[in-house]
């Protein structure tokens, strides 16, 4: 099944018109004409059944035969992840992230950090692709990069979330994540950048009551730490 994206749609929505990018891919590469069926998300949750109208690929139309609410996630789960330095793990991380299950994802700014400008209208495309590609009527929200004690702050109002932080320092705090997960939970996991997080930053996130976790006995990459907690969350809950 093919999925299209259309994010101002609502479950009343009556017609659809597509952008220039959407227009030329289904009629230039998928040939949709007129009468076709097409599948479409708005990404807030819903499928959406569509009779094309018009087909060009400049502009296409159609009308909604039906919508369905998808059902969410059982649990929420947040990523602040500091950029890598070499971008395209970053992007291939945001792919695989939605691609698995994610409800967040905050780019986080470290005292270690080797990137520190990103491009949110790139990793957009990236979490849009990955959100269609893997059939979903979800897609996660991609917040501003937020330096890490801004982040902590803003996040410490949040009661009802569980919060960790993963890194690789000595801590006798420190558990093993698996084993602190539990299903339909609100979480909030902070993964380091290629340097790891500074002694700082892991005091300052244990004073604002993140846990320490490590997620497993090898030494992982900041996209691969990411994708590791990802899936550990996502298994927990099936």
């Amino acid at each position: 099944m093919q999925l299209f994206y259309h994010p101002n749609l609502t479950n009343t929505s009556k017609e659809i018109t597509f952008s220039k990018e959407e227009s030329r891919h289904l009629v230039k590469v998928l040939r949709k004409k007129e009468g076709d069926l097409i599948t479409t998300t708005n990404g807030n949750g819903y499928f959406f059944n569509v009779e094309l109208d018009f087909a060009d690929t400049k502009k296409s139309a159609g009308h909604i035969i039906s919508a369905q609410k998808q059902e969410s996630l059982p649990y929420s789960l947040h990523l602040a992840v500091a950029p890598t330095k070499l971008n395209e793990r970053f992007e291939w991380f945001l792919e695989k992230a939605t691609e698995i299950g994610i409800s967040e994802i905050t780019p986080l700014l470290c005292q270690r950090s080797e990137r520190k400008v990103i491009k949110p209208e790139r990793y957009e495309r990236i979490i849009i692709s990955a959100m269609k590609q893997s059939i979903k009527a979800y897609k996660p929200k991609l917040n501003l990069i937020t330096a890490f004690t801004d982040f902590i702050e803003l996040e410490t109002v949040k009661k009802d979330t569980n919060k960790y932080i993963a890194h690789c320092e000595a801590d006798d705090d420190k558990i093993t994540l698996k084993y602190a997960l539990k299903p339909r939970q609100e979480l909030l996991i902070l993964i380091g950048p290629e340097g790891d997080f500074s002694p700082q930053e892991i005091a300052f996130a244990k004073q604002h009551n993140f846990k320490p976790v490590r997620l497993g006995t090898s030494r992982l990459r900041t996209e691969t730490a990411a994708i590791v907690a990802c899936h550990s969350v996502a298994f927990v809950n099936e």
